[in-house]
């Protein structure tokens, strides 16, 4: 959605507040295309801070499905974002212009879902799991640990000990 800025731009000490719905229902990265199931609208809070500047405040809930990093089950995760970004007009022409907020503005417009996506990207959590305790799944037989042991021999022999075994099975009488 694209929200028009000029009044903010033009008039000093101009606050605008307002809501807008943020329109994606799916979210896409590099790790893949992720569904959302639950979004709030889009607060946000528009205020002039000098020639041709605003400040934009804002926050949003976003509710992602997700699969455990350990155990592949759906888990539900929650964004609540909160942001402050500093945009400038097109005509604007100064020194201290941030390219990153420019990313998000088409002329004298603000592009809310590349604003709210690029606060997805920034709060990426690094890893997902179900519970803090999450045993993962078992390497040998695929079974979620989590429902019980599955009794697969999990005994990993240490690799410094590799050539003495080799030694012993060489000399190992038939």
């Amino acid at each position: 959605m694209l929200v028009n800025l000029t009044d903010v731009f033009t008039n000093e000490g101009q606050v605008q507040e307002l809501t807008v719905s943020y329109d994606a229902d799916t979210f896409t990265n590099q790790l893949g295309t992720f569904s959302i199931k639950e979004k709030s609208p889009v607060a946000l809070k528009l205020s002039n801070i000098g020639q041709s500047k605003a400040l934009v405040k804002g926050n949003v809930k976003l509710t992602f499905a997700f699969s455990c990093d350990r155990c592949l089950r759906d888990v539900d995760y929650t964004f609540d974002l909160s942001f402050e970004n500093e945009v400038v007009s097109p005509d604007c022409t100064g020194a201290d212009t941030d390219d990153d907020a420019s990313d998000f503005m088409e002329g004298y417009h603000l592009n809310v879902d590349e604003l709210v996506n690029n606060e997805i990207l920034l709060n990426w959590p690094m890893k997902i799991l179900c519970k803090e305790d999450c045993r993962g799944i078992c390497k040998v037989c695929g079974k979620n640990l989590n429902d019980g042991d599955c009794g697969c021999d999990d005994f990993v022999p240490d690799p410094r000990m590799a050539a003495i075994k080799d030694i012993f099975n060489a000399n190992k009488e038939v």
